[in-house]
């Protein structure tokens, strides 16, 4: 895998059986992700869209193909060797926030350095950092995520997902759940840890998020059927 990219999905397919039938939800995806992208993935559902990013974030492996992260051949690592590959290399941000709301802010945040093992102090610091990039505001760190707003809520989960530094964030419908207002300040949360040079793979239905990408990957039918060059004046966050 040519060192510039930070993802490469090479003609994977991936199939459900549920007694003699067999459903193919991706049918010979292939994908190069180069690092320090902003792309996004479009398509009607049942696609195959977040079949595609599970098989990415390394939460599902292909029934053929293979899966390059940041170089590394997958299929070649082990159940536990994926798990903290994935740890380190990839974050996720998702519709539902997917916070616990037992657990204060701070505490949502360090939870992927929880699993590494690292320092109280140490992550706590790395946490702090992580949502004034992602958010601007550690005046929430204390509060339980249902005191926040929605908007709030995801860039607490963005913070989360960027807390380890990963290669890789992975966001499936992350302003599915939010109004335009929220939606606009995460996209824009998005667009600057991207100029940071935060890799980002987005699936949205939401062609105003979309637009606000670098490329727009179409979905059909579990195949990628083309690109769509992004029109600024479209994007959400320029309206």
């Amino acid at each position: 895998m040519p060192s510039a990219n930070a993802i490469l999905v090479d003609d994977v397919y991936k199939a459900y059986r549920s007694g003699t039938n067999v459903t193919w939800a991706l049918r010979g995806v292939s994908l190069s992700v180069g690092r320090g992208s902003f792309v996004s993935i479009m398509g009607p559902s049942g696609s195959g869209k977040t079949t595609l990013l599970n098989i990415i974030g390394l939460l599902d492996r292909p029934t053929k193909g293979k899966v390059y992260i940041d170089g590394v051949d997958t299929f070649r690592l082990s159940d536990r060797e994926l798990a903290e590959f994935r740890n380190k290399k990839i974050g996720f941000v998702f519709q539902t926030f997917n916070l616990i709301n037992r657990l204060t802010v701070l505490e949502n945040i360090e939870l992927p350095l929880v699993a590494r093992g690292m320092p109280k102090e140490e992550r706590r610091k790395l946490a702090v950092d992580a949502l004034l990039k992602a958010a601007g505001d550690v005046s929430w760190l204390s509060k339980r995520p249902n005191q926040l707003s929605g908007g709030q809520q995801q860039r607490v989960a963005i913070a989360r997902a960027i807390v380890g530094s990963p290669t890789i964030v992975l966001a499936d419908e992350p302003t599915g759940n939010l109004d335009t207002a929220s939606a606009r300040t995460v996209i824009k949360t998005f667009t600057e840890l991207n100029k940071l040079g935060q890799t980002i793979v987005m699936i949205t239905h939401n062609p105003e998020v979309a637009h606000c990408t670098q490329i727009i990957y179409a979905m059909r039918d579990g195949r990628i059927v083309g690109t769509i060059d992004p029109d600024p004046g479209k994007c959400l966050i320029n309206q």
